[in-house]
């Protein structure tokens, strides 16, 4: 089969591989939407610590099921399938206590941008749903993403009549923004490109600030609260050190802040004592998602709560993945999607 292998930095080569054949438990799928997301393009630019060189690349996907491993009974060839990227063990200390998106043995689905992937059994018994027929192959490769912002937005404990700010109008970032108008919140989106804010006005955003037309981000949004006092809840979506601090400091007294966005490894942030201390401000750190989270994502799909129209905006051959990458790189439309 055909399918896209990361190398090293810069370096993704369409190549010819064995197809994978179903293990015990497993299933495989012929992959019908495969999409980008900012993972892939940090992973392009600059590597990622789990992933290695000489493998398939991308992990958000959906598609028919075409063939089944001894023992599985939930799946049969032919049902049309959506299907998450991990699962944990549920048997190391991190799962034990409820910290599951922390799991130490933590099983991967890898190659979603190839004609064919192998569901691992665990995430087949907990993360791979069946596609109802109203739902498009696109809206059903939207899970893993949307899990991710499902959990994030669930942790950040967010009340109706709350105002919260998002930096970041992408992919995750707006979604993001859908669950929290959904919580009752008042959103203030920001980013520095007017098309994506466009996007967050027609998905619920209350007020948006163009970062390239302000000089101080921190003084717009705050300008945007009750008295100045600043936001219930920051939300950084960037995975930039400084989109960081500016997140820390638009929050009220009392506030939360969720860094939600990856940083490039060895970045760090500086955070001033006395306003952590004094203001008690709640820093969070949020990786990932967890099953349960993910079967919440599954179900807002289906109700189509989010929809590919919005957030699916490219689409490209298996043959330029690179090209796809690049293009999100660039922060052309929201996502794209590989079609093999």
């Amino acid at each position: 089969m055909k399918a896209a292998l990361f190398y090293d930095v810069g370096d993704v080569r369409i190549q010819e591989v064995p197809r994978p054949k179903a293990g015990s438990g497993e299933i495989i799928i012929k992959v019908e939407s495969a999409l980008t997301c900012g993972t892939d393009v940090k992973t392009w630019r600059r590597g990622h610590p789990l992933r290695k060189g000489g493998t398939v690349f991308g992990h958000e996907c959906s598609g028919i099921v075409a063939e089944v491993g001894e023992g599985v009974t939930k799946f049969s060839v032919g049902d049309r399938v959506a299907s998450h990227n991990t699962a944990s063990c549920h048997s190391c200390y991190y799962c034990k206590i409820g910290q599951t998106s922390m799991c130490e043995n933590m099983s991967n689905l890898e190659g979603a941008f190839a004609e064919y992937v192998a569901i691992p059994a665990p995430i087949v018994q907990q993360n791979v749903f069946h596609l109802p027929a109203h739902l498009s192959f696109t809206a059903g490769a939207l899970l893993e993403p949307f899990a991710c912002a499902v959990y994030g937005a669930d942790e950040a404990c967010i009340r109706m009549g709350e105002t919260v700010a998002i930096n970041g109008a992408g992919p995750i970032g707006l979604m993001l923004l859908r669950c929290a108008v959904l919580q009752g919140a008042r959103v203030i989106v920001c980013d520095a490109v007017q098309a994506r804010l466009d996007v967050a006005k027609k998905l619920g955003a209350a007020e948006t600030v163009n970062v390239s037309k302000t000089d101080d981000q921190i003084q717009a949004v705050r300008e945007l609260t009750p008295g100045g006092r600043g936001v219930d809840v920051a939300i950084e979506a960037a995975g930039l050190p400084d989109v960081w601090t500016k997140s820390i400091l638009m929050a009220r007294k009392g506030g939360r802040v969720v860094l939600f966005g990856g940083c490039k490894r060895g970045t760090s942030v500086d955070v001033d004592t006395e306003l952590l201390h004094y203001s008690q401000l709640t820093l969070m750190g949020i990786f990932h998602t967890t099953a349960r989270h993910v079967e919440m994502a599954y179900e807002m799909i289906c109700r189509e709560v989010i929809t590919p129209e919005v957030f699916v905006t490219g689409q490209y051959s298996l043959d330029e993945v690179v090209q796809a990458i690049e293009s999100h790189a660039r922060q052309e439309g929201i996502k794209n999607e590989i079609v093999c």
